[in-house]
């Protein structure tokens, strides 16, 4: 019974453990130059333009629940990228993407913010309204 109750807390230890790792991995992101991007993404990273991309797998049930969302604010914003990861995994490593969803905010080259994790809109809108 005791061997069952550390098996227990071994795995909510590590399930922690990875959270916390992925939460603090995102943090380290901001700040950092991004290079090497191509494409129209690229471009508008080169202008120094304020740019959001959205990396979403159609396999993510988390991104199925989003997409919609970041679809209805393509309309609305003109700076919004939407990035299919079983398409196109060269951007993905260009922004060193961790998992789905996951929204990275670049401005002046520079990576802003990088959310990982469905968002609802009223915080992807204040993202994009953030001066």
């Amino acid at each position: 019974m005791e061997s069952i109750l550390y098996l227990i807390l071994t795995v909510a230890a590590l399930f922690v453990f990875m959270q916390l790792y992925i939460r603090f991995a995102s943090f380290l992101k901001k700040g950092k130059e991004v290079s090497g991007v191509k494409g129209e993404i690229g471009r508008e990273i080169e202008k120094g333009n304020k740019v959001l991309v959205y990396f979403f797998s159609p396999t993510c049930s988390a991104c199925k629940a989003m997409t919609p969302v970041v679809d209805e604010l393509r309309r609305e914003f003109k700076n919004i990228f939407k990035v299919n990861l079983a398409d196109d995994m060269e951007t993905g490593k260009s922004f060193r993407v961790m998992g789905t969803p996951a929204l990275v905010l670049v401005e002046n080259k520079k990576i802003k913010f990088y959310i990982l994790g469905a968002r609802k809109r009223p915080f992807i809108e204040k993202l994009l309204r953030r001066e």
